[in-house]
């Protein structure tokens, strides 16, 4: 595994309105990382990207962003956001919506220039969404959508990539497409997945945050059950076949 730092937490502290969300979260992202974050709902995952993606000031703590291992001001970051928070009655064609990854390369009165526009469309053709230019959002597939989007967070050539719920777009037969696709982009660039999913994210991730209130954190896949039984409130197992992990709920009841 690479062991430049991309990105560090240290003492984290945040929250909204008095209620703190996370206490004392100290977290490291690597170049070329691949790290899956888990949490329960409520646990805290939404808060600590917005802290990594600077939309949201820790109450306390350091967050510090690096390239080649040299400390700098910030970094450049993609982001795929809920499934919940796009509105696909927008009026805008996939071509708009990949090109408007760039919008923070450009200045506000100039167009985006030729090279800009080729950008856009090798993206396209990289998600595979080459014909599909002018349609609009809201006529698209959920992967197609989900496509798309990760187009946007891609287009920008980022350091680190934010999948938030990728899984969300779509059904288990196109999952193993995503994932493929994933491995291809982590290959040049650090990637964090958020997912409630447990066995869908330890079947492609380098390293695992579990998120509750604090942040455990597992330099390999192997999530103790203890963990897992104690924040998810049921006990689970997890069993590999093949490829892809199965979440196994023993025999359990809820108060």
């Amino acid at each position: 595994m690479n062991t430049t730092p991309i990105l560090q937490l240290t003492g984290i502290t945040a929250g909204y309105e008095q209620k703190q969300v996370l206490a004392d979260v100290n977290l490291t992202v690597y170049e070329k990382d691949f790290l899956g974050v888990i949490g329960p709902n409520g646990g805290g995952k939404t808060t600590l990207m917005k802290i990594i993606l600077g939309l949201l000031k820790p109450l306390s703590g350091q967050v510090r962003y690096f390239h080649k291992g040299i400390e700098v001001p910030g970094i450049s970051m993609g982001y795929l956001p809920q499934y919940n928070s796009i509105d696909k009655k927008f009026p805008i064609s996939v071509y708009e919506v990949v090109l408007s990854g760039l919008n923070r390369q450009k200045s506000l009165f100039r167009p985006f220039s030729a090279a800009q526009h080729e950008q856009v469309r090798r993206t396209i053709a990289w998600m595979g969404l080459e014909g599909l230019e002018r349609r609009a959002i809201g006529e698209l597939s959920g992967g197609q959508l989900q496509r798309a989007l990760l187009g946007r967070a891609l287009v920008s050539d980022p350091q680190v990539v934010i999948l938030d719920e990728p899984n969300t777009y779509i059904d288990q037969r196109f999952q193993a497409v995503l994932y493929s696709l994933l491995e291809e982009i982590n290959k040049e660039r650090a990637i964090i997945l958020v997912s409630h999913d447990i066995g869908s994210v330890l079947q492609c991730v380098k390293s695992i945050a579990c998120v509750s209130g604090t942040l455990d954190y597992h330099p390999d896949t192997e999530v103790p059950a203890d963990w897992l039984e104690e924040h998810f409130g049921c006990p689970i197992d997890l069993v590999g076949h093949g490829d892809l992990p199965h979440r196994v709920l023993k025999c359990h009841h809820h108060g």
